[in-house]
């Protein structure tokens, strides 16, 4: 029980922490002491060391010798941005032929839902929102595929895709696009359009792609 106990409190600060370095509110290079996230947590430093070694396999914090944890920089390697998206071009197409073809009333229920909420973080220009939301909706559509793997692979894919998606958003205005090519992908599945609605989703993911390496150019130019 006192496992037990310990992974469900892990768990819940592994949220808590994924949420804030993501809004940036612990930024890259911040320190993350378990001592001090213990005392604000409320819990001992066992869970906190569970939660920032879950984080370290995700890619979003460094655990350094004599410094302890460290949020990770993002990486603008496009070695790195392609080999993310590379895969993800590669494993979300494959789990949603699986997935779509099983959708029923709810399922369809939840992406709309998800989709109109996306379209409210839009309007209010809450891209911390609007991250989850896209991130959310992604999986919504691959909810009824029975490849636990791939989708545990793919959650990560995308948590990492969402820190470069931050930096994509901060100068282009890629969200009314994400947004317009969501409700398409929404309509070719219901129609049962699944091949396209394959296709669809490897370009959207392709597109965004684009659209990053053409703001990490500009970034790292303006850098030098």
């Amino acid at each position: 029980m006192s496992a037990l106990k310990h992974r469900t409190l892990s768990a819940a600060i592994v949220d808590q922490l994924r949420k804030s370095i993501l809004d940036g509110t612990f930024k890259a290079g911040a320190q993350l002491r378990q001592d001090a996230l213990g005392e604000a947590y409320g819990v001992s430093r066992i869970p906190v060391r569970e939660a920032l070694f879950q984080l370290e396999a995700e890619g979003l914090v460094r655990i350094v010798p004599q410094k302890g944890a460290i949020v990770a920089e993002l990486s603008l390697d496009q070695t790195e941005i392609n080999d993310v998206f590379d895969l993800r071009c590669l494993l979300e197409p494959r789990m949603l032929a699986q997935s779509a073809p099983r959708f029923g009333d709810d399922d369809f229920a939840r992406l709309d839902d998800i989709h109109a909420r996306f379209e409210q973080a839009i309007m209010a220009g809450n891209v911390s929102e609007w991250g989850q939301l896209n991130a959310d909706f992604h999986m919504a559509l691959y909810v009824r595929a029975e490849q636990p793997r791939t989708q545990a692979i793919v959650v990560s894919l995308l948590q990492t895709s969402d820190r470069y998606t931050r930096l994509q958003l901060s100068t282009t205005t890629s969200m009314g696009i994400a947004e317009k090519e969501h409700a398409e992908l929404i309509v070719l599945c219901r129609a049962g359009k699944i091949e396209d609605a394959c296709r669809f989703l490897q370009r959207h993911i392709e597109a965004v792609r684009t659209d990053l390496l053409r703001v990490v150019g500009r970034t790292g130019s303006a850098s030098t």
